[in-house]
């Protein structure tokens, strides 16, 4: 018999084994009885600007990440990446609100139909509420922000019913919503476009209830077009940029990475095998890396950061393709922690448009 309960654990169990003896850059919390993803396996990605790390990871990974909207043939690669053209799988932009996930699947498939429709900017130039920053340039007329939306919500419905595994990248609990019908919107009206009236918009700080009524509404609808599709749920590290609620931001940032921590891991510990939670914000965020995958900014994630979290990764999903994080001379361990990459961050208009 154990002397006590916690006599026959493993050593992963204990703080002392498998955080504080480990290499900081060998740490590897990897969830169990992960469903693994094959190279053929069609991956998609969407979420908050984190997301766009992982889906350049899993390109360079060698992963068949797939995109349903692509860009116009011809097109530089240089205009395609400004106007987000493979930046997730569908050109949907930044998705910060777990409403905004549920609200993108109704409108693809006729189920939800906003009255907000379009948001004339400062230049006089047009864009989708939506996903206000997919055209730089913006739009000419209304009529091309609906043309360009059609366009957009079939490449949607083409995501939802073909992906095999769903990577989503959880970001916010704060966000603006439209009052007449609750549509959630990914900015402030304001920042880039239309403008703000309290009477048709209204500021949301969810909790944990509601973004677990979200995920598990993502599930059943995806579910319902493609039962066999599998999901792993992350939440983004990246903290916010601002906040709406009169208070210090590290104070919101706080609630709204637990928030969205709970109910991710509730989800992902909830039995069913097609859906799983993966640490990525535990990476990032613990305080044995001692703030090394920040940059100076304290916010952005460094590439050492990224390559810790696509190992684990890696590790989980396809053991085959994983390369164990072995240890390191001190000297190596310091190039570990160097390198940034940028991202399309919607958010980060907010401070742009108070500067």
């Amino acid at each position: 018999m154990p002397v006590n309960p916690y006599s026959d654990l493993p050593a992963e169990q204990f703080w002392r084994k498998a955080v504080a003896s480990v290499a900081p850059f060998a740490v590897d919390p990897r969830p169990h009885g992960a469903f693994a993803i094959a190279r053929t396996d069609r991956v998609a990605t969407a979420g908050s600007c984190f997301a766009q790390r992982v889906a350049q990871a899993l390109r360079s990974s060698g992963f068949n990440y797939t995109v349903t909207e692509q860009a116009p043939a011809g097109l530089a690669a240089t205009e395609a990446e400004a106007r987000q053209f493979g930046t997730y799988t569908a050109r949907y932009g930044n998705l910060y609100l777990t409403r905004q996930f549920t609200q993108l699947f109704d409108r693809a498939f006729g189920r939800f139909e906003p009255q907000l429709t379009v948001w004339q900017r400062a230049d006089g130039r047009f864009v989708d509420p939506f996903r206000p920053t997919i055209e730089p340039a913006g739009f000419e007329s209304p009529e091309g922000v609906a043309a360009a939306r059609e366009t957009h919500l079939a490449a949607v419905r083409q995501m939802f019913e073909t992906l095999d595994v769903f990577v989503v990248t959880l970001g916010l609990t704060e966000g603006f919503r439209h009052r007449a019908d609750g549509a959630a919107l990914p900015l402030a009206p304001g920042v880039a476009g239309g403008s703000f009236d309290p009477d048709l918009y209204e500021f949301v700080n969810v909790g944990v209830a509601e973004v677990t009524a979200d995920l598990r509404g993502l599930l059943d609808r995806l579910w319902s077009v493609n039962p066999a599709a599998r999901v792993i749920l992350t939440v983004s590290p990246v903290p916010l940029v601002a906040t709406y609620v009169p208070q210090n931001v590290l104070i919101s940032n706080t609630y709204s990475k637990a928030v969205l921590r709970a109910a991710a891991g509730d989800i992902g510990s909830g039995g069913d095998p097609r859906v799983v939670y993966f640490p990525s914000f535990d990476l990032i965020t613990a305080n044995v890396n001692a703030g090394r995958y920040y940059a100076e900014d304290q916010r952005s994630v460094t590439d050492a950061g990224v390559r810790h979290v696509m190992r684990c990764f890696l590790s989980t999903f396809a053991p085959g393709e994983a390369r164990p994080a072995a240890a390191r001379p001190a000297a190596d361990s310091a190039a570990e922690f160097e390198g940034t990459a940028g991202v399309i961050c919607d958010e980060e208009q907010i401070e742009r448009s108070v500067a």
